[in-house]
């Protein structure tokens, strides 16, 4: 175990591996497994590593964009985020009104089936190293349901990967 510095107390800390829920992502139960954490030892707080943060987001926007489930409010946020632009710019380029994106984003409206599977194209065809997989993803729509995921869990021990669970 290496000595660390917390950041929220600046008491004692280690280095140890564990799984970490990473909220700060946006998205709802994304689940980091084997990383290192950075965990006090006079107050708890746990602060994650992550080195390739570049990485692990592009993982995270595959996994969203190719989950078999129909995009929700924070899919769409994240995935939005991911590319880099604004409401005004990603609605645009939607051909939407910015209100009804702001709507999808915050669970105010449903996305439809066209709308939700051309976001997931745009994200697929714009978004930094993920053209590669674009095309298994796209081949896959039709089996997208109409449920939510449950969870979504990243292995960090070699390359990111996600997948939805």
């Amino acid at each position: 175990m290496n000595n660390e510095v917390c950041s929220a107390c600046e008491g004692p800390a280690d280095v140890v591996r564990g799984d970490y829920q990473y909220k700060e992502s946006g998205l709802k139960n994304v689940t980091l497994s084997g990383i290192d954490l950075i965990r006090c030892r006079k107050c708890g707080n746990v602060d994650p590593v992550i080195s390739r943060l570049k990485e692990l987001h592009r993982a995270l926007a595959l996994a969203v964009a190719g989950q078999p489930f129909r995009l929700q409010g924070e899919d769409v946020r994240y995935l939005r985020k991911y590319l880099g632009m604004t409401q005004d710019k990603f609605a645009e380029l939607l051909h939407i009104h910015k209100s009804s994106l702001s709507k999808w984003e915050n669970n105010e409206d449903k996305i439809g089936e066209q709308s939700d599977r051309l976001i997931r194209t745009v994200v697929l065809t714009l978004g930094d190293g993920l053209q590669k997989k674009a095309a298994d993803v796209v081949r896959a729509f039709p089996t997208i349901r109409k449920t939510t995921r449950k969870r979504l869990a990243v292995n960090a021990r070699d390359n990111y990967s996600a997948k939805v669970a």
